[in-house]
């Protein structure tokens, strides 16, 4: 009897890069199996509407597109797994792959595990999280219409958080740990320019402000420190947007495959191969530069051809 969960390729990750990635293994009638993890679909299940993945000129919302994505790849034979990945031996083929107490065995792994937000780490932002407290202006952004809102952060996301929330709040403030924005020159003036975004710089949180009343939260505000004179105040606000950057979702694989110092996958020029022979990385995971729906799929794609010929020439 064959081995049921031995499988040609194991796609590990389900947003644009993984499921591209599965969709072109199993029309190479690869029959992959895809590990969707906790998040199916990926990050693009936490936007709202796409207005800028090429053939929907009229914008499609990020779930529906996820979902196309699957019942594409679903269509050629492509299986998918709604597990999380705990462990992974890379040490020799057939990999071994741990989900839920099961081993699969993979003759090729890509790995597309995306990225996630970073937080400040404070415990306080933890306990007010969801209750005033986001890392994803268009998933909340609807619920503080006519408030103030502040956005941490001083790089292009922030800039974007920051812009989008003003289609709802009344007031966006900006707080950036230093005096200049890193952001790109035309997000720079796009926010500059609207009247409902003001800066405070050279500051951080250092406190999530509230109240637990019989275990009702109810967010008030942040306490900010100054950097520069080390002075401490006490903002009032509606909302607090968390728009610090990303961090790679590569623990699986640390001490494995080669990262960047931040934990990227690094990948052989021209290539999606890792450091392992018959691993190959795809999608956010791997890029810390463009972090694009379109980007990340065109790298799903790579991804699945490099393994399909890496089958080819070693069986």
């Amino acid at each position: 009897m064959p081995d049921t969960h031995h499988h040609k390729v194991v796609v590990i990750g389900s947003g644009p890069a993984g499921l591209t990635a599965a969709l072109y293994t199993a029309r190479a009638n690869l029959c992959p199996i895809v590990f969707e993890g906790l998040q199916p679909g990926g990050q693009l299940t936490i936007t709202t509407e796409v207005e800028n993945y090429p053939g929907f000129p009229k914008g499609i919302m990020g779930p529906e597109l996820m979902d196309l994505f699957r019942e594409q790849a679903h269509k050629f034979g492509a299986q998918s797994v709604y597990q999380e990945v705990t462990s992974v031996d890379l040490s020799s083929r057939p990999f071994k792959i741990v989900s839920e107490g099961t081993t699969y065995l993979g003759d090729t792994v890509i790995v597309s595990t995306g990225a996630s937000a970073k937080l400040i780490g404070i415990p306080s932002e933890a306990e007010y999280m969801g209750y005033g407290v986001s890392a994803c202006a268009t998933c909340d952004g609807f619920f503080f219409k006519n408030q103030h809102v502040m956005v941490i952060g001083g790089g292009d996301t922030a800039m974007e958080e920051a812009t989008y929330l003003t289609k709802f709040a009344s007031k966006v403030t900006v707080v950036h740990r230093r005096n200049e924005l890193r952001a790109s020159k035309v997000m720079q003036e796009r926010a500059f320019e609207n009247p409902k975004i003001e800066f405070v710089w050279d500051s951080a949180v250092e406190e999530v402000l509230g109240r637990n009343e019989g275990g009702k939260k109810t967010f008030t505000g942040v306490r900010l420190k100054n950097l520069k004179t080390g002075a401490s105040t006490d903002f009032n606000c509606d909302g607090l947007f968390l728009a610090i950057g990303h961090h790679p979702n590569t623990k699986l694989f640390k001490g494995v495959l080669d990262m960047d110092a931040v934990g990227y996958l690094v990948t052989k020029p021209r290539s999606t191969e890792t450091n392992v022979a018959g691993v190959f990385a795809a999608g956010d995971v791997a890029d810390p530069t463009y972090r694009q729906a379109v980007s990340a799929a065109g790298s799903g794609c790579m991804a699945a051809i490099d393994a399909e010929r890496f089958l080819v020439h070693h069986g």
